[in-house]
């Protein structure tokens, strides 16, 4: 067969799926809201864990002292992040070959089943080793599914958001990811406020993972009704190998096409100065991140600044400023660029990070003041980061090529911290923590040198609807020192 008859029946096939299964009408408004409400669900059941852990570790997990128990439900926190780079590669491989939507509603309904299971699941009390296994097992589910659903929301907005406003939209949807962690907090205080301290430990916690579970079931139905990238409809079909067919069988999404699309490994090895450098802006970004959201309230008290409840209070005020950031830093890169914003971030968290922090142990600058900071700080590399992975990569491999060095940085230097600092405080080390995230912030900074930008095309790597992109017009490219 030749390259031409191959060629067409890419186009018939899409042309086929089109006629048998119209997706809803483009409206950009409700792709932003598909995308963004499920950035709010994965980073609520994700962040509500590690801070309910020090609440459940009692009835969940075996030990000899609550040092023990704590660590162990840390050590299923990070077991999670272990399986996402697996989630990437799987899940993100039927993003890219039977949609983006299909990708999206996957993922948000495995978040929400787990949030439910881990919701439900019996005391170690009642069924012994069976009960910390059970909540492995949840985690790695919803593992599998939060290290694909970001990737597929970069591929999802870098196809469908207006050109001009990218990189807002991107601000936008990832801005989910601190609604969603702010929500955790507002939730935990809830629970505190309602139950108290004995309360939430006698198992009022599990109302957190009920909150969770219900408001993944929302955020599916909101993207079952969103419509399908034309930017993966065309591009994609285009380099099928085979004709594009609708199922037509029962599932998530029983229209959605099956696309033969190119094996991503080739186009993998071909880009390892992108993957490389997309790994180093996530190593950066996912550790201040943890550090700050999640560890920073047993950080404070470690260093006689604040208690957690007074920390928890400020970094309320702290997500504001986060969120803040990332808007005016999205309208920011749409009109200068994205790796002005991206480095002013990592900048300053790599210079400024551990002087603020310091100068809060000894009591001259105030924990709100430090939060703010640091979460604005944030908040410029994380409104970018998103859109400017997507146009690295071409879309027949994009929700892959984004996938798997992002779900690896999360893994190896996200999960990994709530344990690490534990295991650190546990050994009277608990000023080392700081160095740690400004390291990893110093290594984005220096990567993000090893890029360029310039001007592309209507469409994120110059592809349009309708005509066949060929690799020459990305808005970012790579030097040759990548």
């Amino acid at each position: 067969m030749t390259s031409t008859d191959r060629a067409g029946l890419s186009e018939a096939g899409v042309a086929a799926v089109a006629a048998a299964a119209p997706a809803p009408a483009r409206r950009p408004r409700r792709e932003l809201a598909a995308a963004t409400v499920g950035s709010v669900v994965e980073a609520y059941d994700w962040t509500i864990y590690g801070i309910l852990a020090p609440y459940f570790a009692e009835a969940l997990f075996p030990g000899t002292s609550p040092t023990a128990k704590l660590i162990a439900a840390y050590l299923g926190f990070a077991l999670g992040f272990l399986v996402r780079p697996l989630g990437s590669v799987l899940i993100g491989r039927l993003t890219d070959t039977r949609g983006r939507r299909y990708g999206l509603t996957l993922t948000v309904g495995l978040i929400a089943a787990g949030s439910l299971f881990l919701a439900a699941v019996p005391g170690y009390a009642s069924i012994g080793l069976a009960a910390p296994l059970l909540v492995v097992g949840a985690r790695l589910v919803q593992g599998l599914s939060v290290g694909a659903e970001n990737p597929s929301v970069a591929a999802y907005v870098t196809e469908t958001a207006p050109a001009g406003r990218r990189y807002f939209y991107s601000a936008v949807s990832y801005g989910g990811v601190v609604l969603g962690s702010a929500l955790s907090f507002i939730v935990m205080n809830v629970l505190l406020g309602v139950f108290g301290e004995s309360g939430v430990e006698d198992g009022a916690w599990r109302y957190g993972f009920v909150f969770g579970g219900l408001l993944g079931l929302t955020a599916l139905w909101i993207r079952r009704g969103a419509a399908e990238s034309a930017v993966f409809t065309a591009a994609v079909g285009k380099a099928a190998q085979g004709a594009a067919l609708p199922t037509g069988g029962a599932g998530l999404e029983a229209a959605a096409p099956v696309v033969k699309a190119p094996s991503p490994w080739p186009v993998l090895r071909a880009h390892l100065g992108r993957l490389a450098v997309v790994f180093a802006i996530t190593s950066g970004a996912t550790t201040a991140f943890y550090f700050v959201t999640v560890d920073f309230p047993s950080y404070a008290e470690s260093a006689g600044a604040a208690t957690k409840e007074e920390t928890s209070a400020a970094l309320l005020l702290g997500m504001v400023a986060l969120l803040a950031a990332m808007l005016g830093g999205g309208k920011a890169a749409d009109r200068f660029g994205a790796l002005p914003v991206l480095r002013l971030g990592f900048a300053g968290l790599a210079l400024g990070s551990v002087p603020l922090l310091l100068a809060m142990n000894a009591g001259r600058v105030p924990v709100p003041v430090v939060t703010v900071v640091l979460l604005f700080l944030l908040g410029l590399p994380l409104a970018v980061s998103n859109v400017f992975a997507g146009q690295l990569f071409p879309p027949a491999v994009r929700a892959v090529a984004v996938g798997l060095p992002t779900a690896a940085a999360i893994s190896l230097f996200g999960g990994t911290f709530p344990m690490l600092a534990e295991l650190l405080r546990s050994a009277g080390h608990n000023a080392w923590l700081p160095w740690w995230p400004a390291l990893t912030a110093a290594v984005a900074l220096a990567a993000s040198w090893a890029v360029q930008e310039h001007p592309g095309g209507e469409h994120p790597g110059g592809e349009h609807p309708g005509r066949e992109h060929t690799g020459r017009e990305h808005p970012v490219s790579v030097t040759p020192h990548a």
